[in-house]
């Protein structure tokens, strides 16, 4: 049986402690518990937390699956972007409203105290901002939504605006900020 992965266990074990308690919250040694590997290993492969939080970050912007959803060119780009947004609705309520999405946790946690983070983040939020841009913009191609406004604009104000809606559910407890974002999102925005 091939032994697991070292780096791989902490990846996932510190993506979980993170978005759990938050990067000030967690230490390394709680990291490496969860991982089930020495705390001695957690340094023969991340230089610091800081370096593991900045790879956790890349990691999370390749989720394959919400990329797929947004580029996918056999669904309709309307339906690539409501399929987009309520799959994530569905995991954060899954979560029972606790666990947030990790760029924005980072962001509201991090942006001034980490630049090697902030950098990955940067580097998250626009490859995110340019998936929505290609369906906007095929959205746009079939008339399905107005090209009198830029779609990298419509891409940005949606996921500034999605971004904002988790930390008010998160707040709240409840899903109406996804509700009413989705409604504005599909009857006011993108028409």
């Amino acid at each position: 049986m091939p032994r697991p992965n070292t780096k791989e266990q902490l990846i996932v074990a510190g993506l979980n402690a993170l978005l759990e308690k938050g990067f000030n919250g967690v230490g390394v040694q709680e990291i490496t518990e969860q991982a089930g590997v020495p705390k001695g290993s957690f340094y023969n492969h991340f230089e610091s937390k800081e370096a593991l939080g900045a790879e956790i970050v890349e990691r999370y912007g390749l989720n394959s699956t919400r990329r797929a959803i947004l580029l996918d060119k056999t669904v309709p780009p309307l339906q690539r972007l409501r399929t987009h947004f309520e799959t994530l609705n569905a995991s954060f309520i899954k979560s029972k409203f606790e666990r947030g999405c990790l760029l924005g946790n980072f962001s509201a946690e991090l942006a001034n105290q980490s630049p090697v983070i902030r950098e990955s983040l940067v580097t998250l939020f626009e490859r995110w901002t340019k998936d929505l841009e290609v369906a906007v913009a095929d959205a746009q191609s079939e008339g399905a939504v107005s090209s009198d406004r830029d779609a990298g604009d419509i891409a940005a104000f949606l996921l500034d605006a999605y971004e904002g809606t988790l930390l008010r559910a998160r707040v709240q407890r409840d899903r109406a900020p996804f509700d009413r974002f989705m409604k504005l999102a599909f009857e006011q925005i993108l028409t």
